[in-house]
C-alpha cells in the first residue's frame, strides 16, 4: 500500500475522481428512474450509453474533424455530438422499452424473464455494435460506410485532440476547462432533470406511477406514456454522459458499456436506487473512492475497491446512502 501518493496527489485525484463519477451519475440516472417505476433493472441501459459514445465518435467523423481542427470547429462539433448522442441514446432507450420491456409488462410476466430480456438485449445491442463491419457488407455499404465500420471489434478514437486549458490551481492539481466542463455540465443535467420530475405535471405523473400504479391509472395517469417518457430521460442522460466521457477519455470499443455500466448500477445502488439524488451521490462517492483505491493499492485494484465500498455500504445501509424512492421524492 502507498499512502504517499494519495497524500501528494490528494487534490488531484479528488478533482478526477469528481470527473469521473459525474458520468457515473449521470448514466446511474437511467437504472434508478426505471426502477423506481417498474422495479425492474435495465442492465440494457450500458449499451444506451454504448450507442451514445459512437454516436459522438461519428458524428466528428462525418463532420470532419481531423488533428488540425481548429479549436472553435471542435467545440461546435463537440456541441453537435452532445444533442445527437441524446437523442440517439434516448431512441435506443425507447426501442428497449417498446420491444424487450412492454411485451413483457403486458403479460404481467415475472420480473426474472424481464432481467433475462435486459441481459439478452444488453448483449444483442454491444454484438451489432461489435459486427457492424458485417452488417455494413451484409447490405452492400461497407465500402461507404468505411470509416464508420472498420476494426469493429477494436478501440476507435476521436480525430483530435480535446483542448485543456489550465484554469486555477487547487494545492497540487490545477484544474482545467475539462474538468469544469464535465462536472459543471453533469451537475446542471442532474438539477434540470430533478427539478422536472419534482415539479412539473409529466414529472409529478412519474412520481404518482412509481408511488403506486394503480391509483395513478384510475386518476388518468397513461402509464404507458410514464414509462415511455422514463426510459427517454434515462436514455437523453446516458446520451450526453457518453458525450462527456468521450471528452474526457476519447475513446470508446463495442464492449466499453460493460464496465462503466456495472459501475453506474453500482453508485445507483451505492446511493439508493430509485433516488435521483442519490445516484449523483452514489456517482461522486464511487469516482472520488476509485481514485483513492487507485492511489494507495495500484490500478489494477480499481475495481475491486468500487465493489468492496459497495458491499460495506449496504451491509450497514440496506437502502443506500439516500434510501428515499422516486415515488416519495418531496415536491
Amino acid at each position: 500500500m502507498d499512502f504517499n501518493l494519495l497524500t501528494h496527489h490528494f487534490f488531484e485525484l479528488t478533482i478526477t475522481g469528481i470527473a469521473l463519477g459525474s458520468v457515473y451519475a449521470l448514466v446511474a440516472l437511467g437504472y434508478t428512474m426505471v426502477y423506481g417505476v417498474l422495479r425492474l433493472i435495465n442492465f440494457a441501459h450500458s449499451e444506451v450509453f454504448l450507442y451514445g459514445t459512437f454516436t459522438t465518435l461519428w458524428v466528428t467523423y462525418f463532420m470532419g474533424g481531423t488533428a488540425n481542427s481548429s479549436t472553435g470547429a471542435i467545440i461546435g462539433m463537440l456541441l453537435v455530438a452532445l444533442v445527437m448522442s441524446m437523442l440517439v441514446s434516448g431512441g435506443v432507450a425507447l426501442l428497449l422499452e417498446k420491444f424487450a420491456y412492454r411485451p413483457l409488462i403486458k403479460r404481467n410476466a415475472p420480473q426474472l424473464i424481464a432481467l433475462i430480456s435486459a441481459i439478452g438485449a444488453s448483449f444483442f445491442l454491444s454484438e451489432a455494435m461489435g459486427l457492424r463491419d458485417r452488417i455494413a457488407g451484409f447490405v452492400g455499404l461497407d465500402d461507404n460506410l468505411s470509416r464508420y465500420v472498420q476494426s469493429a471489434r477494436d478501440t476507435r478514437s476521436i480525430a483530435f485532440e480535446i483542448p485543456r486549458k489550465n484554469l486555477f490551481p487547487i494545492f497540487d492539481y490545477t484544474v482545467n476547462t475539462t474538468d469544469v466542463l464535465v462536472i459543471a455540465s453533469a451537475l446542471l443535467m442532474m438539477v434540470v432533470l430533478d427539478q422536472f420530475i419534482r415539479r412539473s405535471r409529466m414529472g409529478r405523473g412519474v412520481r404518482a406511477v412509481a408511488q403506486d400504479p394503480e391509483s395513478a391509472a384510475l386518476m388518468g395517469v397513461n402509464s404507458v406514456r410514464v414509462v415511455q417518457l422514463t426510459f427517454w430521460l434515462g436514455g437523453i442522460m446516458a446520451g450526453a454522459a457518453a458525450t462527456l466521457y468521450m471528452i474526457r477519455i476519447g475513446a470508446t470499443k463495442f464492449d466499453a458499456g460493460f464496465i462503466l455500466g456495472v459501475k453506474a448500477f453500482t453508485a445507483a445502488v451505492m446511493g439508493g436506487i430509485g433516488n435521483l439524488r442519490g445516484a449523483l451521490v452514489g456517482g461522486l462517492v464511487l469516482g472520488v473512492a476509485e481514485n483513492y483505491g487507485s492511489a494507495i493499492f495500484g490500478t489494477q485494484w480499481k475495481d475491486v475497491v468500487a465493489f468492496v465500498l459497495l458491499v460495506v455500504i449496504l451491509l450497514f445501509r440496506p437502502t443506500g446512502l439516500l434510501g428515499e424512492s422516486l415515488g416519495k421524492a418531496r415536491a
